[in-house]
């Protein structure tokens, strides 16, 4: 017997019944996103490692430490799974000169990929929805994706989710803020893990993110972005609050909020949670302007922000929201194999007329007795059987059999003939509410 394999640690197979949420949660993310007026854009998983390191800083912890990265066998071009989608949007807008014409809002769903210890919401092979705004330089489509994800809370019934918001102010601002930084840093030296002590002159804004306890209260009196930022950032920042302010959202402003990438400016924010222990982002996300330029493009506003599809199913999972599972309208039992030619085109149009409805198969052994048929059509949650017994279909007839009772403490409805040759006058009865 050859060695059982089993799928790369950290990146999992989606089975039923488990996938049917997972697409129950991306018909609502499409139907929210059409309201909105954002159109799907499909990158590849597979793009230049350049775009990372440009695009994300190649001193962040994604370019360092998270890429899978290869060489082409082939061409011996530099390679890697993408870790997000932001920069391949971004790429790909300014290939294919998406924004030549004016903003493009536009949404993406699928794969990312970082090397990473697997543990509850975090995974090696993980799935991203993200919503981006490209050629928009305005707070007001800053608001417009914050809004976008309360809504889709809304939509899918989550409580509990608390809004953080910040301003990282342009370039210029950060580096006076970045000089200020390392000199509070260095006067606290004896403070700092070994991580931070690599970070302090290539990426000093990223030890605000710490999460070690030991550097919290030396971290907290560090100085603040905010009180770096020229008027044109504050005032983009307070039209921001404003907005959000008018639509009735509730935010914190919280000063350390800095994000992973490098390319953000202005605003940034984050969707957090207390139930899902240590992993409690499930959305964020911000303003890039600087993006187009830094992958070869001409200058241009964008904004946006990716959630953790398996965080949000967890979250729906602990709150008990997520819906039930899907069942067949009908199940159709065939005794004998041989009526299965005029049974099976008789599903088809059922099907055609919108019924779901799941056909009994056998085997080598035949179909098996009416017994463990009308078992598995109970099993299967159908609503009716359909059977298509010898004396039914020598009438002409299928035998209509609720199998569910129409209300709770109510008796299913009596078993009913009828005619195979006109479905259309009973195929509606078959179709779940």
């Amino acid at each position: 017997m050859a060695e059982k394999l089993s799928a790369v640690k950290g990146m999992n197979d989606i089975a039923p019944p488990v996938s049917a949420h997972w697409e129950w949660l991306e018909d609502k993310l499409r139907t929210l996103m059409q309201r909105y007026g954002y159109r799907n854009l499909r990158t590849p998983i597979v793009e230049p490692t350049a775009l990372f390191i440009r695009g994300l800083g190649e001193v962040t912890d994604i370019v360092e430490k998270e890429m899978y990265s290869f060489e082409d066998r082939l061409n011996g071009e530099q390679l890697t799974l993408r870790p997000e989608n932001t920069a391949g949007v971004v790429r790909a807008a300014v290939e294919h000169s998406l924004i030549y014409d004016g903003g493009k809002r536009l949404y993406y769903m699928g794969p990312m990929f970082r090397h990473e210890r697997p543990q509850r919401g975090r995974y090696r092979q993980f799935h991203q929805f993200g919503a981006e705004a490209l050629g928009f330089a305005g707070p007001d489509v800053d608001a417009e994706l914050i809004v976008l994800a309360c809504d889709l809370w809304a939509e899918l019934g989550l409580e509990g989710i608390e809004l953080e918001i910040n301003s990282l102010g342009q370039p210029v601002e950060r580096l006076a803020h970045r000089a200020a930084l390392i000199t509070y840093l260095e006067s606290h030296a004896d403070l700092l893990d070994e991580d931070a002590k690599r970070r302090l002159h290539s990426n000093p804004l990223r030890i605000l993110d710490t999460k070690n306890p030991a550097m919290q209260a030396m971290v907290n009196g560090a100085p603040h972005l905010m009180d770096f930022l020229g008027a044109e950032s504050l005032e983009h920042f307070n039209r921001l609050r404003a907005l959000l302010d008018a639509q009735g959202v509730a935010y914190r402003i919280n000063p350390r909020l800095v994000r992973g990438m490098d390319y953000y400016n202005l605003s940034v924010f984050e969707f957090v949670t207390t139930q899902l222990g240590s992993q409690g982002t499930v959305c964020a996300g911000g303003r890039y302007d600087g993006l187009f330029e830094q992958i070869g493009g001409k200058a241009a506003p964008a904004v946006g922000w990716a959630l953790g599809m398996e965080r949000i199913l967890e979250l729906l999972k602990e709150q008990g929201k997520l819906p039930a599972q899907p069942v067949p309208d009908a199940y159709a039992v065939v005794p004998d194999a041989a009526a299965l030619p005029q049974v099976m085109k008789l599903l088809r149009e059922l099907r055609r007329r919108g019924v779901n409805v799941q056909m009994h198969a056998g085997g080598a052994e035949g179909m098996g007795s009416m017994k463990s048929q009308f078992k598995k059509a109970d099993g299967s949650g159908a609503r009716f059987a359909l059977i298509f017994g010898e004396q039914e279909l020598a009438q002409g007839m299928v035998a209509v059999k609720p199998l569910r009772a129409p209300a709770e403490g109510q008796a299913p409805a009596a078993q009913t003939l009828q005619p195979l040759t006109d479905p259309a006058a009973w195929a509606a009865g078959l179709r779940s509410a």
